[in-house]
């Protein structure tokens, strides 16, 4: 028989109908964590006592298997492999050696591009161990797991007074090799079309050595100099990085120009170089990278040099060197500072037996909000009326202090940057400002543009702006303001929009 419910028991149901307090449930998940962690701690601190103890036990490696690779080849996985089984070694392994083989081995694997990160490694005891030798066998499994072969991306960017709409295809492990196929198109205000497919492939299963073979084509309307500019062609490129990470680059770029869709007011300068040419350049460039953030550096630096010899018959040499220099100071605070520089000097003769001058589409160009902030696009150096016609020789210098903001943190990719930057650009002249028109006056005018750099001040922008740092990309938007500016060039005053992976 039921009896009536009492206050007590009320008072029990009202409790089991409340919600739990949240800060209770918050303590207690806490103390879970806390207690998984240190079990993780501790099972870790055991496996290391485990591996120290043993460190000099004896041991050979009877197999390796990779686990979950279905559509990398056998052969490829052997060439990198093959060489860490105790067969193909001279004397034994210890157990500290072995682990440190494989780990390297798989860190290996990782640096292709072709498996997600990170690779686990297990190791197993091999039933059968050798009585004569009294080694352990090991076997080791890597567990991989493969990135999606095929990967597809469309979107739209903006920045840099240009909108466009591309689209990317990225073909992974085309041949079960670590062989990648890139193919881009892109539509836009300033690049009307642009089209290229890229081929790249390990050499000898090798990461830090590889080879790429592109083509491309694109029409870009050149705003800053009246005209549009189609360009075709093919390269061809070896890549690889020496022991100490300074990586190399050594290609072959061969391009057919057309300087045409001249406006009308277009200058002469720009109307002498219409037409078609052609460019047959092999080049080699030395980058070595210490910085510990590539987009928002605040230790380490950055030097990089570009040397191009380049000519359809009479040849043309272009040096191209600049570094970044970054300081981290108290609570997240750093100052960098970058250097770029370049010339441009005529090697041969043309028809007339004249050196051959560069061309507007060789040029180098100044100014930019990715470049020297404050001055429009391609708004330093030499000017034909309204036309940036670029020059042969330029020095540019960046002085940026990145601060956190209040209240986000030094954590956070997003900073206040206050900057003073400047620099200048020339053509090619003689101590008598002439164009040369002999070998021996080629040399003359190199020395002559040289000391010209240092004739006078360069121009000079400062501002102040803030700076975000995406994975893939930095923004930047900044209020400038032009401190120096010279006869012909053009600076812009007030706010500069800058989205790019190179900065001065």
């Amino acid at each position: 028989m039921s009896r009536p419910l009492s206050a007590e028991d009320n008072d029990i149901f009202e409790r089991l109908q409340q919600l739990p307090d949240p800060k209770v449930l918050e303590e207690q998940q806490q103390a879970i964590n806390e207690r998984v962690r240190a079990i993780y701690e501790k099972s870790q601190t055991r496996l290391g006592e485990l591996i120290d103890q043993n460190s000099t036990l004896p041991c050979a490696i009877s197999s390796i298997e990779v686990l979950n690779a279905r559509h990398t080849r056998r052969g490829f996985l052997e060439r990198i492999l093959n060489p860490l089984l105790s067969a193909n070694q001279n004397r034994p392994y210890t157990l500290s050696e072995a682990l440190r083989e494989v780990s390297t081995c798989a860190d290996k694997l990782n640096r292709f591009g072709i498996f997600h990160q990170p690779i686990s490694v297990y190791l197993d005891q091999h039933p059968d161990a050798d009585v004569q030798s009294g080694l352990t066998n090991l076997n080791i499994y890597l567990s991989a797991k493969e990135k999606s072969r095929v990967l597809v991306n469309t979107g739209t960017d903006l920045g840099n007074t240009e909108g466009s709409a591309y689209g990317n295809l990225l073909w992974r492990n085309v041949f079960g090799g670590a062989e990648s196929l890139n193919l881009n198109a892109s539509m836009g205000t300033r690049t009307r079309s642009a089209y290229q497919a890229a081929f790249d492939t390990p050499i000898l299963s090798d990461p830090d050595f590889r080879f790429e073979v592109g083509g491309v084509a694109s029409s870009t309307q050149k705003s800053w100099a009246s005209h549009e500019e189609a360009l075709k062609g093919a390269w061809a490129k070896l890549r690889w990085m020496s022991q100490s990470g300074h990586r190399h680059e050594f290609g072959y770029n061969g391009f057919w120009r057309q300087i045409t869709g001249l406006a009308q007011n277009a200058s002469s300068t720009v109307r002498a170089d219409a037409g078609d040419s052609v460019k047959s350049s092999v080049f080699h460039s030395w980058t070595n990278d210490k910085r510990d953030h590539p987009l928002l550096p605040s230790r380490g630096y950055y030097a990089k040099y570009f040397n191009e010899l380049a000519g359809w018959g009479p040849s043309r040499e272009m040096y191209h060197f600049g570094n970044q220099n970054s300081k981290r100071k108290e609570r997240g605070i750093s100052l960098t500072t970058g250097f770029r520089a370049g010339l441009l000097c005529p090697l041969g003769l043309d028809s007339d037996s004249r050196p051959q001058l560069s061309r507007i589409n060789d040029r180098f160009l100044l100014g930019g909000p990715t470049d020297v902030r404050g001055f429009r696009l391609c708004g330093l150096g030499p000017h034909d009326g309204s036309d940036a016609v670029g020059g042969d020789v330029y020095a540019a210098g960046s002085a940026n202090l990145l601060v956190p903001l209040p209240r986000v943190g030094a954590e956070k990719p997003l900073r206040l940057q206050a900057f003073l930057n400047g620099g200048r650009l020339l053509p090619l002249r003689t101590s008598q400002k002439t164009t040369p028109t002999t070998n021996a006056e080629v040399t003359n005018a190199v020395v002559s543009t040289l000391s010209e750099l240092q004739n006078g001040m360069p121009s000079i922008a400062a501002g102040i702006g803030l700076v975000y740092a995406q994975p893939v990309a930095r923004f930047e938007l900044n209020f400038s303001l032009p401190l120096v500016l010279r006869r012909g060039e053009e600076g812009r005053k007030g706010l500069q929009l800058g989205i790019g992976i190179s900065f001065l």
